[in-house]
């Protein structure tokens, strides 16, 4: 099941009671606003110590969100659903996506669900990246970067999911792939 955001983590960050971002946020008229727009409030709302605002601003917004039932727990603010998790690998970045290669391979799908077109893949100095879009209209995103001591981080993002009982049958499939890593 997916959790909703942690609000003690929002109050221990900000040293804002969770009640009082909620009582701010309603009284800017949050509850008609959008995503973005909640966070932009959420921002001005910050706390001045506080360190990373947009990040604790992003993370107010969502919980506010979910906190007033205008998304549930997986639910991205387009609405769609969205999973993901990682694995430390043994190499680098460029080991880390060799073995994420190998172990794909030439797949034309994943859990059941038929791949739209071939796997594409893209880097840049500090970013591998790997993508495929699944013919039920859901994209998975593999980024890989590099870690400290000679280990990479591989993370495996799927968006466009089309509920939340989606989220609990993809998670475990891809922690299950990586495992094979």
């Amino acid at each position: 099941m997916v959790k909703p955001t942690n609000t003690s983590a929002i109050t221990k960050a900000t040293n804002r009671p969770w009640d009082d971002w909620v009582a701010a946020l309603d009284a800017a008229g949050a509850r008609e606003m959008n995503h973005g727009d909640i966070a932009k409030q959420a921002l001005k709302l910050m706390p001045e110590p506080v360190e990373q605002k947009g990040w604790w601003a992003q993370g107010v917004a969502i919980a506010y969100e979910q906190h007033t039932g205008l998304r549930i727990p997986g639910q991205s603010s387009d609405g769609d659903f969205r999973t993901s998790t990682s694995k430390t690998f043994p190499g680098d970045k460029d080991a880390a996506l060799k073995a994420w290669l190998e172990l794909v391979g030439t797949r034309d799908e994943f859990n059941g669900i038929d791949t739209e077109e071939a796997a594409s893949t893209s880097e840049t100095a500090k970013w591998r990246y790997w993508r495929v879009q699944l013919v039920d209209g859901s994209r998975v995103n593999v980024n890989i970067s590099d870690k400290p001591n000679g280990k990479a981080s591989i993370a495996v993002e799927h968006t466009k999911l089309a509920s939340s009982d989606d989220i609990e049958t993809w998670r475990p499939y891809w922690k299950e792939l990586l495992s094979e890593l």
